[in-house]
């Protein structure tokens, strides 16, 4: 009696996908956070520029409905690589005056060569290329430190690449400002116009004790309490400025600092290569974080930091590649791979500087360094979708028994196959979408003419 009425059929259930924006799935994720994780076979989900969520690849075809797709089977993603310290605009330095000692290369080239021709144009030309170069590395956030920082703001941020824009302090004129007084001004103003720009923050960046007075550093430290923004400053890069704070002050720069109230989680003590026990404990003590640029330092001969030892007391530790012209490059891959190896050296231990520590060392360490840890610097749901496309299906990176392993150890930049900040695609199988090349390369010719 019952056959016709329909009371054994099933209802049809109705598929409820949630629309976002990309949807990228890869062969392996590596989120950086929880550690030591690699995911395989997995897609990530973009919407208004955010993580939407994070599902095997099969799930996430069930859930999302996305606006744009990619398939990137021979791939890993990974958070977009960020270099805590650079100098952007001296990309157009580079290979200038090579093989030189720090203070050689600074007091008889680098600069006079500012003096004469650094200018609003300069920084424009040169941090447009230094983007480029970083973008096509998988860097998809970078603090500098140079003069004219609103225009490195400006560039930056057209071209869609995140960054932490250094406040220059130095006490000897340029063509930026007169003195301390007008660069502190300055400073301000730059805060004030960017401060609401999303892909743009702010950081005092006092050259370095050397070049800076107890009197603006007192200032500094006081404004970036006042406007909760990081310092950012070169400390104990080699012997020759630990002699001469010596022979002015009687006391090593570290010391000069604690005394002045600038030792701190607010601080970014760049190079660190001059460091006594005391001194680790020190910087420890007030959670300093250190921004360790090996392959620099290593061209310079300014020393070694020792990072195994500061990991090892609980310090965090960034990686930076410095700026072109003392590098020469802006490769924050190659940075890892250096920093990795060296750290073993130094350490005399082949455990100091794993892999995964390295990877740490340039994304969540250093988006921790510049308080930046909440929106980027490893996959997770609800944070900035910076996310970078590795292909390790070359040659070289055969055969692939741990992903971590061949990023760090084998893998180079120009794996890098796409680049997304905030969602937006500025890397495209190679190709740069929000610069061009071209224009770029012709820029630099200009300025090596003029050289």
């Amino acid at each position: 009696m019952y056959a016709n009425s329909g009371y054994n059929k099933c209802p049809k259930l109705e598929v409820i996908y949630l629309n976002v924006d990309t949807l990228i799935s890869a062969r392996w994720v590596i989120p950086v956070e929880p550690a030591n994780k690699v995911l395989e076979n997995q897609s990530i989900a973009i919407k208004d520029g955010k993580i939407a969520g994070i599902l095997p690849n099969e799930k996430a075809k069930l859930k999302f409905r996305p606006a744009k797709q990619y398939q990137l089977d021979d791939h890993v993603i990974i958070p977009g690589l960020i270099n805590a310290h650079t100098h952007a605009a001296m990309s157009l330095f580079r290979g200038m005056a090579d093989d030189l000692p720090l203070m050689e290369w600074l007091n008889d080239h680098i600069w006079p060569a500012e003096q004469k021709l650094v200018s609003q144009e300069f920084v424009e030309d040169g941090t447009r290329l230094a983007v480029a170069e970083m973008i096509r590395s998988g860097t998809t956030c970078f603090a500098d430190m140079y003069f004219f920082p609103d225009v490195a703001a400006t560039v930056a941020s057209d071209a869609g690449i995140r960054s932490v824009i250094g406040l220059i302090i130095i006490d000897f004129p340029s063509a930026w400002a007169r003195d301390a007084d007008e660069y502190l001004l300055k400073a301000g103003q730059v805060h004030h116009k960017f401060r609401n720009t999303p892909l743009v923050k702010t950081a005092f960046a006092p050259h370095s004790p050397y070049v800076v007075s107890e009197q603006s550093l007192r200032q500094i430290n006081t404004l970036a309490e006042e406007m909760d923004i990081p310092i950012h400053m070169h400390v104990h890069e080699t012997t020759d400025e630990i002699n001469q704070s010596l022979e002015q002050y009687g006391k090593r720069p570290l010391q000069r600092l604690d005394e002045l109230g600038l030792l701190s989680p607010r601080l970014l003590a760049v190079h660190m290569t001059q460091l006594e026990p005391a001194e680790i404990d020190l910087i420890a003590h007030y959670g300093v974080n250190v921004v360790h640029c090996p392959e620099s330092n290593l061209k310079l001969a300014s020393g070694f930091c020792p990072v195994g030892k500061l990991q090892a007391n609980g310090i965090n530790v960034a990686l930076g590649t410095d700026g072109a012209a003392s590098n020469n490059d802006l490769d924050m891959i190659g940075e890892m791979h250096t920093a990795a190896l060296l750290g073993k050296g130094v350490a005399n231990d082949c455990g100091a500087v794993k892999a995964f520590t390295a990877l740490e060392m340039s994304t969540i360490n250093a988006a921790k360094a510049l308080g930046l840890q909440d929106m980027i610097g490893s996959i997770r749901k609800g944070k900035q979708a910076d996310l970078i496309a590795i292909d390790l299906s070359e040659l070289e990176s055969q055969p692939l028994h741990d992903p971590v392993s061949q990023i760090v150890y084998s893998a180079n930049r120009n794996q890098v196959s796409d680049v997304w900040v905030a969602g937006k695609q500025l890397l495209k199988s190679r190709e740069l979408l929000t610069i061009n090349e071209n224009q770029v390369k012709l820029s630099a010719i200009k300025w090596r003419e003029k050289f």
